[in-house]
């Protein structure tokens, strides 16, 4: 099936009464429970799929553009994206912004620092209602980030970005980004040495941003990996650990001081698709592991994405430093070897999980979760 008819079908299946925007919502919450996922930037109208967002009543949408080495402004498809995105920032929506591409293209020198920098700042000028922004995405996965520059050349990059957001006018969170993968421990204990050498008096970013995929998506949020370089949702007080003596005595807070706190920008479990929607999807399941989006009621031994959705969610809101939590994403890929955690199926309709998360996000807005009931929380 075409794309440009899927996105047809997923637009009516989008649409829900969602009338008049809603002014953004200014309530403190302790969480902020969102998704990752591009769909809106590829649709001519934002409309149907804001109806979804608020109908879950989501507090934030991550969405990615791809920058390439040399660029300090928008190609002409890139402004199209753009166009889409303060549409949805005009609906109402909160927009994280992430801008990155493959190690290949990675700002490792001062000229691309400088490049990739000032094309942040000119997209948020475009719409200076963004306030979040992440630098470049897993910077201790070889896949985005070349290990030759490592910790050293992502400091300089947060460093310098840091610098450029929070010269303008205006609010703005600076996030990190890290993998459960690729020993992120270790790659953190070397970016406060980077941080430590450099002499810097300011810090290098306003929130932490991580991504706490578990090792498989069997495996429940809580799980601990110990022995193991896996730094996973279960695996907080380690993460906390590492953050703590990485820049003790340095400028940069730790998560849990002075505002500065640690965002789940990822994270997810994927769904085995029906016989009635295997036609919306292609390919070859790449995930030995996938789950059902909703086990049968009398086989309480089947593991679940709604069942690992809402413990995940639980769990990070009874993580003290954690105050975001966005599942990848919203609408399914149709390629059977990319990723399938979202809330809807391909075809745009709901999967069986979508109120289990609807009913999570409630949860949160209420702030009633009893943390002592949650398994793997910090205990007080």
């Amino acid at each position: 099936m075409k794309l440009l008819r899927l996105l047809l079908l997923a637009s009516l299946a989008f649409a829900v009464s969602a009338g008049t925007p809603k002014p953004a919502e200014t309530t403190h919450l302790k969480l902020i429970v969102g998704v990752t996922d591009d769909t809106a930037k590829w649709m001519n109208r934002q409309d149907g799929i804001v109806g979804v967002h608020r109908d879950l009543r989501l507090m934030a949408v991550r969405v990615t553009i791809p920058w390439k080495s040399g660029q300090v402004r928008p190609t002409r498809l890139q402004q199209v994206y753009l166009h889409r995105i303060a549409r949805m920032v005009q609906l109402s929506d909160r927009v994280v912004l992430a801008v990155y591409n493959t190690a290949r293209y990675a700002p490792t020198t001062a000229p691309l620092r400088k490049q990739y920098c000032s094309f942040l700042d000119g997209v948020v000028r475009r719409i200076p209602l963004i306030h979040d922004v992440e630098i470049w995405n897993e910077a201790n996965s070889a896949a985005y980030w070349p290990e030759a520059d490592g910790a050293a050349g992502y400091a300089a990059l947060l460093a310098r970005c840091y610098d450029v957001l929070h010269g303008r006018p205006g609010p703005i969170n600076v996030i990190s980004s890290t993998a459960s993968r690729h020993d992120p421990g270790s790659f953190v204990l070397a970016l406060g040495d980077a941080y430590h050498a450099s002499g810097r008096t300011r810090q290098l970013f306003d929130t932490f941003g991580h991504n706490p995929y578990p090792a498989d998506s069997a495996e429940p949020p809580w799980v601990l990996h110990a022995g193991s370089d896996l730094i996973a949702e279960g695996d907080y007080k380690t993460l906390m650990n590492v953050l703590s003596t990485a820049f003790e005595d340095t400028p940069q807070p730790v998560p849990g001081v002075r505002g500065v706190t640690i965002w789940y920008v990822e994270d997810g479990f994927q769904t085995v698709a029906p016989p009635d929607k295997l036609r919306y999807y292609h390919g070859r399941e790449n995930d030995l592991h996938a789950i059902p989006a909703l086990a049968p009621r009398n086989d309480k031994d089947v593991v679940d994405q709604a069942t690992q959705l809402r413990d995940a969610i639980r769990l990070a809101y009874c993580q003290p430093a954690v105050s975001g939590f966005l599942n990848f994403g919203l609408l399914d890929e149709d390629r059977l070897g990319g990723w399938q955690a979202g809330l809807l199926w391909r075809d745009g309709t709901r999967k069986p999980s979508y109120d289990t998360f609807k009913a999570a996000i409630a949860e949160v807005r209420r702030r009633d979760t009893d943390c002592s009931k949650i398994r793997g929380a910090p205990s007080s």
